[in-house]
C-alpha cells in the first residue's frame, strides 16, 4: 500500500497537496509468500509526465525528499509487513507522479511479483490557499 498524506493511493486516485508543507508518504509492504525476501532496496523517483511520451526526471528544483528517497530493507518475513516513511516537499505548483522501484541486492531471493507493479502516485501541488 502507498499512502501519501494519510490518503491510499493507487493508478485512480490523484493526491491534492500545498506547496511548501512537508507531505507524509508510507509504504507498506506485505510479504505473502513462504519464504523471507531481502534485502533489498526501495526507490522513489518522482517526474513529470507530458502526456506525449516524454517524461521530465530533472525535478531536483521542484520536489526534494525529506531524508532520503531511497529506503534500505534488511528482510521482510513470511505473512509479515514492513512499513517505510518519509516526505515530499513540493517547492512549485504542478502535476507529479512517483514512480517508486525495488532493487535486490541479492540475487538468490526473489521480490514478490505484486512489488513491481506498484502504481505510479498522481501528485497535484497547489499553491496554499489564503
Amino acid at each position: 500500500d502507498i499512502l501519501i498524506d494519510g490518503k491510499l493511493c493507487d493508478c485512480d486516485i490523484m493526491v491534492d497537496c500545498k506547496v511548501g508543507d512537508p507531505i507524509p508518504l508510507e509504504v507498506k509492504l506485505t510479504n505473502w509468500s513462504k519464504h523471507s525476501v531481502g534485502p533489498f532496496a526501495l526507490t522513489m523517483t518522482p517526474y513529470q509526465d507530458y502526456q506525449n511520451g516524454v517524461h521530465n526526471y530533472e525535478l531536483q528544483d521542484a520536489i526534494t525528499f525529506v531524508g532520503s528517497n531511497t529506503f534500505y530493507i534488511d528482510s521482510v518475513k513470511p505473512t509479515k509487513h514492513s512499513v517505510y516513511f518519509g516526505a515530499l516537499l513540493f517547492l512549485y505548483t504542478g502535476d507529479f507522479y512517483l514512480n517508486i522501484k525495488f532493487h535486490e541486492d541479492n540475487c538468490s531471493r526473489e521480490l514478490p511479483l505484486s512489488w513491481f507493479c506498484l502504481p505510479s502516485v498522481h501528485i497535484r501541488a497547489m499553491e496554499p490557499m489564503v
